[in-house]
């Protein structure tokens, strides 16, 4: 029993770490169509490292597949010290096939049209940064410096990001021009939506708390009809529209998509109006009851 649970165990660490290598293989494939086929060949920016990369091949002429390496250098070596070495070694080997790629596969320019440009080329290199991130590996430095920023100043790692491409777009202004880095922003807007939807798929997480005098009523209707899981904490009423209340009281704890929150306040509502539910977003989940995301 033992032996075949190792061997499950292995068996499942083989497939994922196929699933990774396949995912980053797709995600330099995508990255490189949407840089040799929309962004370089028509002088476009984005943002980011990508974005530094592309500005050091418009100003000094240099083969990006050799900016693409030198320039992520020192990323590497903080994702090494900031994550883990094998994070750093997948990083490098996705930068390494990027830079291949760049360099070997003849991609076609698919277009001309800077509108068209600008919003698919940031889609197919949002798509390859982001299926990268998902098989374990990064092909634009510009969060693992912003993490290793965060860690030694009162700066979130949003803010650090949106500094450095405040920087890269202020630059694209003033050595390229201005109609440039306007569409180096759009770029990076395609870009990082398409990255949030490739990671955290069509649907999004909600957690929902609910306190309700009539919790054991609602505690069934999500774990019956709605087939969810749910946690009880106990907990304690305080200051409320009734003055002080110091009776115990269970509060419940669910996670659902965000598709299925309506019928689940819907239904709350039909067992108790007057509950109060508390509702925020959350990046992830894994176990437990839940509705497993599209495309994940």
């Amino acid at each position: 029993m033992v032996k075949k649970r190792i061997q499950r165990a292995r068996n499942s660490a083989v497939f994922r770490e196929i699933k990774e290598v396949i995912l980053i293989v797709l995600g330099v494939l995508s990255a490189g169509m949407g840089l040799k086929g929309f962004l370089l060949p028509n002088d476009f920016l984005d943002g980011g490292v990508i974005g530094i990369s592309l500005l050091l091949q418009i100003k000094t002429g240099i083969d990006l597949a050799i900016l693409v390496v030198v320039v992520n250098i020192p990323f590497i070596w903080m994702g090494f010290r900031q994550v883990s070495w094998t994070f750093a070694l997948k990083t490098a080997v996705a930068i390494g096939l990027l830079a291949l790629c760049l360099a070997f596969i003849p991609y076609p320019v698919v277009t001309t049209d800077k509108l068209l440009i600008a919003v698919f080329g940031g889609f197919f290199l949002g798509a390859g940064i982001g299926l990268a991130i998902r098989g374990g590996g990064v092909l634009d430095g510009t969060e693992v410096l912003a993490i290793y920023v965060s860690r030694r100043s009162p700066l979130s790692v949003g803010d650090v990001i949106m500094i450095i491409n405040v920087l890269i777009f202020g630059s694209a202004a003033v050595f390229i021009n201005v109609e440039t880095a306007l569409y180096a922003m759009l770029t990076y807007l395609s870009a990082s939506k398409t990255v949030d939807f490739i990671i955290h798929g069509i649907e999004e997480y909600i957690a929902v708390m609910i306190v309700s005098d009539r919790h054991e009523e609602v505690r069934q209707l999500i774990t019956e009809e709605l087939e969810r899981g749910v946690t009880v904490l106990k907990g304690e009423k305080g200051f409320g529209k009734r003055g002080m209340r110091e009776n115990d009281i269970n509060i419940l704890y669910a996670v659902v998509t965000r598709l299925e929150i309506t019928r689940l306040k819907d239904k709350i509502s039909e067992v108790d109006e007057k509950a109060f539910l508390i509702e925020h977003s959350i990046a992830d989940v894994k176990g437990g009851m839940i509705k497993p995301r599209p495309l994940h």
